[in-house]
């Protein structure tokens, strides 16, 4: 954390200014908005082609290795949350776990870029609009720096393109030279 990450917070953290309804906008896609994505995930899986029931499997064990992840790195690096320093305003109660990285943005991006691994079309780019929206809100509500949910953004989705090649890589035919065929 740095004094560049703390002026972003301070930029971006609701005021006490801030009308009610943006708070509880910020606050129910900050509580739903990643369980809506794995139901989404789900029924875009199971209602599409059979090739796309990978992307629901990919996007669960990215889910898992992000929740994993995030729970170990919080363990060896703690990391105060905003409000732990006083900073800002927190608009919902989070307690004093470690801030980093978010778990929510890990999780949103690992599932969002588990379908834009799979698919390129307005899924996936909605998909990638609700993570960031996730991570934003928890700024916005004061429970993370911009550093937990950009670090959280890059781990998930690095975390999806571990499992996209640990699970879905073709396997390559070796030719031998010797073998030549007819």
């Amino acid at each position: 954390m740095n004094i560049l990450d703390m002026s972003l917070f301070a930029l971006v953290n609701a005021s006490a200014d801030t009308p009610m309804w943006q708070i509880h906008i910020a606050a129910m896609t900050s509580k739903f908005l990643p369980g809506a994505m794995v139901l989404l995930l789900a029924g875009l899986a199971l209602l599409g082609p059979e090739r796309h029931r990978r992307v629901l499997w990919a996007g669960l064990l990215s889910l898992l290795l992000a929740w994993v992840s995030v729970s170990l790195l919080r363990y060896w690096m703690p990391m105060p949350r905003p409000a732990a320093l006083d900073m800002g305003i927190q608009w919902l109660a989070q307690g004093q776990r470690a801030s980093f990285p978010s778990m929510h943005a890990t999780g949103a991006f690992a599932v969002a870029m588990s379908l834009c691994l799979e698919r390129r079309d307005r899924w996936a780019l909605l998909f990638v609009l609700a993570a960031s929206a996730v991570a934003w809100s928890r700024v916005y509500l004061g429970l993370h720096f911009p550093t937990d949910v950009l670090a959280g953004a890059a781990l998930g989705a690095l975390l999806a393109l571990a499992v996209r090649l640990a699970l879905f890589r073709r396997p390559r035919t070796v030719r031998d030279p010797r073998r030549a065929l007819p």
